[in-house]
């Protein structure tokens, strides 16, 4: 069985939380805020090197965008510095963190196909301070098309995401994080955010399907090792939906942690109505209900992910 923080609700009930309810209203906004970003995982492992973080999954549907802006903002609400990548054409991530991502706003689109540099395009959350994000814009549906054409075409992000990173380091304010999500498939864009990465988080449902298509990610990611990014590693793996309820997600869990038990972090992350509602108010579960069992446990993934950091490359984020 995976694990949980203290306080979430006993699987094997259905709480108001995880049950339908008639209507989906939002938490008061001056109930159980996080306002301040150190109020929640104060005191994480700060990394020396700016962790780049590829979260990808071929198969959709797995809450790879959920993944991505929740485990941002969790490691912001410490006081890191996070950025986040919005590659997603549909701009999920953008919407989740609050960002206009509108025809007319500047985009990752225009960071791959024109150059313009990253630091013209980012935007700080408004409820997350010290989380950035590069929105997709509609214009980024065509650029797997005009990608294909343009020399290096397969490293347009990194040399945009390094040139970022060493301007900001420069003027002293090292980003501590960067999360890169990804489209779920394999083209141009997802290429592009596997050789800008350092290493790969993938995100498994706990249904039946859970495992179909991961050994085809597994085989392009050591394809890209091979031809184009030589220090991309898979470095964890987070099952979600997970139902306490039922022998299929017991059986799921199981069988990925047997096949891939030094990845997958101990925390799971349950089904939630409160995960599904808070994007539709622009905020990541983190800030929309941060005492759901949804927000507990992604902090509770996000601090595993922090204290993993490599031997020998961490500080505290209180230094």
């Amino acid at each position: 069985m995976t694990s949980a923080p203290p306080e979430v609700e006993d699987p094997t009930t259905v709480s108001r939380e995880t049950a339908p309810s008639p209507e989906s209203a939002k938490p008061p906004r001056d109930e159980h805020r996080v306002t301040s970003p150190r109020h929640a995982g104060a005191g994480l492992p700060r990394p020396r090197e700016t962790r780049i973080v590829t979260v990808a999954n071929q198969k959709g549907g797995v809450g790879k965008t959920t993944t991505t802006v929740n485990m941002a903002a969790a490691l912001s609400q410490s006081g890191l510095s996070v950025l986040v990548v919005d590659m997603d054409p549909q701009g999920n991530a953008s919407t989740a963190l609050g960002i206009p991502h509108g025809g007319d706003t500047p985009g990752i689109y225009d960071v791959l196909i024109d150059g313009t540099p990253l630091a013209d395009v980012v935007q700080e959350s408004p409820s997350l301070p010290g989380l950035w994000c590069a929105p997709a814009t509609v214009d980024l549906a065509g650029a797997e098309i005009e990608l294909v054409p343009m020399v290096a075409r397969e490293s347009r992000l990194r040399k945009a995401v390094r040139a970022f990173l060493s301007a900001r380091a420069t003027a002293g304010q090292t980003f501590d994080y960067v999360f890169i999500d990804c489209p779920p498939s394999l083209g141009l864009l997802t290429i592009n955010s596997f050789v800008a990465g350092s290493e790969v988080l993938i995100p498994i449902q706990c249904e039946y399907y859970a495992l179909e298509g991961l050994s085809q990610l597994l085989t392009n990611i050591e394809l890209i090792r091979e031809h184009l990014n030589p220090s991309l590693e898979v470095s964890h793996i987070l099952l979600t939906m997970y139902d306490g309820r039922t022998r299929l997600s017991a059986q799921v869990a199981d069988e990925v942690r047997t096949h891939f038990r030094e990845q997958v972090l101990k925390t799971s992350i349950p089904r939630s109505v409160r995960i599904s509602e808070a994007p539709s108010h622009g905020e990541t579960v983190m800030t929309y209900d941060p005492i759901s069992s949804g927000a507990l446990c992604y902090l509770e993934a996000a601090k595993e992910v922090a204290r993993a950091a490599r031997a020998g490359q961490e500080g505290s984020a209180d230094d």
